[in-house]
This record gives C-alpha cells, sequence and structure tokens, in this order.
C-alpha cells in the first residue's frame, strides 16, 4: 500500500473531469493525508467510514491505520480513477451511494459497528453531513472533517462570538470539537478558492440523557432564527407566546430579558428548558 500515486497522472490517464458542482477538489500531499487519518484518533482494531472518496487519497492513509476502510461517493465516474489510486488497498471498500439519502438502517447494513468518520467534503454539504451522523443513534466515536475555514471556526466558537450559532450549540449537544490543523488551499488539485480546517469532533454519548433533547434542539434554533432579535422575540415567534411571558421565562432563568441568543451557553439553554417544561411549553 505504500506505492507512490499520482492523481494528476490518474486523472489524465482515464479522461476524468472535475465535477464543479459537487466541489470536487482532491488532496495528494502524503505527509497531510497520514497527519489527517492520525487526527482521526484511529487504530488498527476499529472501522473508518469515510464521506467523499473523491481520487482515493485519504483512503489509501485511512487504510494504512484503520482495520476496514468503507468510503461512500456519490459521482460514479470516479471509479476508474478509484481503480488505479486503490490498487493494492486490500481493506477499502468503496460504495457509490449517497449517505445523506440513505435511513440508519441502510446504513447499518453496509456498516456494523462501531466506526469514526473521516471526510473531505464539498463545503456546502458540511452541516447537513455532521448534523445526520451527530443527531442520529448510530454507533459513531468521532467525525474528523475537512471543513472550510470559515466553518470550523462556527464548530467550535465560544459564546458570544461573532462565529458562535446554532451548528456550534448542535455539535456540543453531541460532543466536543477542536480544529487540529489548518491547510492551504494550494494543497488541493485543483485549487479551491478557500483555506481550510481540519475539525475532531469526539462524540459523547449521553451528554444530555434526562434532558428534553428535542425542546432544548428548538430553543436553540429558535434563538438563532432572526439573529438580530432578542431571545425573547425568537422565542415567541417559535413557540406562540407573547413577548412578555417570553421575557418571564427568561427573567425566570437568570438572565437579562433583553439578551440575544448567542450569549447563552449550553448550560444556559438547559436551564431554560428546564422553566419552559415547569410552564407546560413544549417542543
Amino acid at each position: 500500500m505504500n506505492e507512490e500515486i499520482s492523481i494528476k497522472d490518474i486523472v489524465a490517464a482515464t479522461g476524468f473531469r472535475f465535477n464543479k458542482g459537487l466541489g470536487q477538489n482532491f488532496l495528494t500531499d502524503k505527509n497531510l493525508l497520514a497527519a489527517i487519518a492520525s487526527d482521526s484518533g484511529l487504530t488498527n482494531e476499529e472501522t473508518a467510514v469515510e464521506v467523499g472518496t473523491g481520487a482515493g487519497t485519504l483512503t489509501r492513509a485511512l487504510a494504512e491505520v484503520a482495520r476496514k476502510v468503507i468510503s461512500f461517493e456519490v459521482d460514479s465516474s470516479l471509479a476508474l480513477v478509484l481503480e488505479l489510486s486503490l490498487r493494492g488497498v486490500e481493506n477499502a471498500e468503496v460504495v457509490f451511494r449517497d449517505v445523506l439519502k440513505m435511513s440508519d438502517e441502510q446504513f447499518g447494513e453496509i456498516v456494523d459497528g462501531e466506526f469514526r468518520l473521516v471526510a473531505n467534503l464539498p463545503y456546502y454539504i458540511t452541516t447537513p453531513l455532521v448534523m445526520r451522523f451527530l443527531e442520529s443513534d448510530l454507533p459513531v466515536k468521532s467525525l474528523t472533517v475537512m471543513v472550510q475555514k470559515e466553518v470550523a471556526d462556527r464548530l467550535v466558537a465560544e459564546a458570544g462570538s461573532a462565529d458562535y450559532s446554532a451548528v456550534t450549540l448542535a455539535v456540543q449537544m453531541a460532543g466536543s470539537a477542536r480544529i487540529t490543523r489548518f491547510v492551504s488551499r494550494k494543497m488541493f488539485y485543483p485549487a479551491p478558492n478557500v483555506d481550510s480546517a481540519v475539525v475532531h469532533i469526539e462524540v459523547e454519548r449521553g451528554k444530555l440523557e434526562g434532558e428534553d433533547v428535542p425542546l432544548i434542539r428548538k430553543l436553540v434554533r429558535s434563538a438563532f432564527a432572526m439573529r438580530r432579535k432578542t431571545l425573547a422575540n425568537n422565542l415567541s415567534v417559535a413557540f406562540g407566546i407573547s413577548k412578555a411571558e417570553a421575557g418571564e421565562v427568561i427573567s425566570e432563568a437568570g438572565f437579562d430579558p433583553l439578551i440575544r441568543g448567542e450569549r447563552l451557553t449550553l448550560e444556559d439553554f438547559k436551564t431554560l428548558s428546564h422553566i419552559f417544561s415547569k410552564r407546560g411549553i413544549m417542543a
């Protein structure tokens, strides 16, 4: 599995044409690919699930450290490229299906047991993919994703910062996130228009055990629905209550009734949910 790979040569030889609509930008630096595989925390006893096989360069790096790699790719025109780039890799399987269109049951028929997810994704599906796995009941242990730098900043943001958002809290509800490395656009072929970062999310199942998770999720989503509005305004609209009652709930939770949603931490939203439940205001 250590033979040299020249993706540019393989692309030229196969006549593959990049699909801009699918955001196809391939990594070719072997040291970087190995570093991303290391960032994932994979061991040789674990299964790696890759989303976005691309040219197979990361697939190959993951196969070096994992027991097995199951890689999902939506573009079946990459089949010939992958036949060449993954030649000699015995513990990797490529599945030409869209994981965002699969049920947990369909996914479980292909991936059996616990796994770590790794992905170098088109940026427009980053959030849907991260949420698809974090909010599922699938036995995912971690997610290591290459994302646009601005998206990485949102995933790890602190409360009150400009980057803090509903997706920040959605990640916190299921685990803990950190940026492991920054990646220049020059490291891709062809080069995209933005720089990237690798984010590792360690999943912590049961983090909200005993909490009304659907209610917390609705509170979070509504708090950021209209960012320029106060929390009371947003909660009033989302839950069909008066602004006065929304203000009372916020005050009872110990916050300024004019506070904005981006000032609240996950613990604050848990507190808010307890008061909503006590008043019989449900998701």
